[in-house]
């Protein structure tokens, strides 16, 4: 690992999300990317210890002492790039620091035992609709019709219960 990314000092972004915590998981919505974030509790931990003015070898001390884990800086460092590839990170681009993990998920639960593979940590995120998308929903019932690809339902027929009679509907 190189020294450049024991130096770096990680600082946890806060503005524009809305952040939930949830048991010792953190479910954070990132508002100017419309995207939702779980960190599980390894991730939440190394989150919530990322204030700016704690290098990555204190970071993982500090996080042991609070896990009762045995002290990785490169268990931080696969959480650091976790949280900075879902851009949960204020300060740089790890790549930029140098710094050089070196482990894959994988080979993390392999060093530390498939038992305490749930300590890795782990960011899953996915994307929320924008306004706009959200605004687009499917209100095309009883709209008059000529082919099922005109449908929300994807059904075009004959007076479909609670319409007006008379003419092909959506479904």
């Amino acid at each position: 690992m190189k020294r450049d990314a024991l130096e770096f000092l990680p600082l946890a972004r806060k503005e524009g999300l809305v952040i939930k915590e949830v048991d010792d998981e953190v479910l954070v919505y990132d508002l100017a990317r419309d995207q939702a974030h779980c960190l599980n509790a390894s991730a939440a931990g190394i989150w919530r210890l990322c204030d700016g003015k704690n290098s990555v070898d204190q970071l993982a001390i500090t996080f042991g002492r609070a896990s009762g884990a045995k002290p990785d800086a490169s268990l931080i460092l696969l959480g650091l790039q976790d949280l900075q590839r879902n851009h949960l990170l204020e300060n740089g681009n790890l790549a930029n620091q140098s710094v050089g993990v070196g482990m894959s998920r994988r080979e993390a639960v392999r060093r530390i035992g498939i038992g305490a593979a749930i300590a890795v940590p782990l960011v899953i995120s996915i994307s929320a609709p924008t306004a706009v998308q959200a605004a687009v929903s499917c209100s095309a019932r009883c709209k008059p019709c000529s082919s099922g690809t005109e449908c929300c339902s994807g059904v075009c027929m004959d007076t479909p219960s609670g319409c007006n009679p008379g003419t092909r509907r959506c479904a």
